[in-house]
């Protein structure tokens, strides 16, 4: 989808620019916004570049770097910290063959750290583009990973 496109159905002011960048950067084939996007997105709107770089670079959704086709966002905050994400962060590390902040040499995966996802109840948590998973375990965590993988060899 065009950037043009997504603006006419969204809106071209300020308060439409986090869901518009959003909405592109998710009909990329790459997973992120490049610096010729935020260009398009300042010429398109009015809105200053250095603005649209700072929102670009400043909420965890958006990415101004190459990613995966699935980013895993796993939870930092307290209740999940002490619900064990530290071995979570490890089994997915472990899992990938990559740390945080890298993706997979296929492509499939990116790992990153979130704020609160919202589901302290299900400490320890991890979202997977719009999925959220809770109660994570070892085994949780290989049966989620396998069935991404799988649903991308359907594809």
């Amino acid at each position: 989808m065009k950037i043009s496109e997504i603006l006419d159905k969204n809106g071209r002011t300020p308060d439409k620019l986090i869901s518009s960048l959003l909405e592109y950067q998710n009909s990329t084939l790459c997973n992120y916004l490049t610096e010729d996007d935020l260009r398009e997105f300042a010429e398109e709107t009015g809105i200053p570049l250095s603005r649209i770089s700072s929102v670009a670079s400043f909420y965890s959704l958006l990415s101004t770097e190459s990613r995966g086709k699935y980013i895993i966002q796993v939870c930092y905050d307290v209740p999940c910290y002490v619900n064990n994400s530290v071995n979570i962060v490890e089994e997915l590390e472990k899992n990938l063959g990559i740390k945080m902040g890298q993706t997979t040499e296929d492509e499939l995966f990116t790992l990153e750290f979130s704020s609160c996802l919202g589901c302290c109840d299900k400490a320890p948590v991890m979202q997977i583009g719009e999925n959220l998973y809770g109660n994570l375990t070892r085994d949780k965590i290989i049966s989620i990973l396998d069935s991404y993988r799988r649903k991308n060899n359907e594809q």
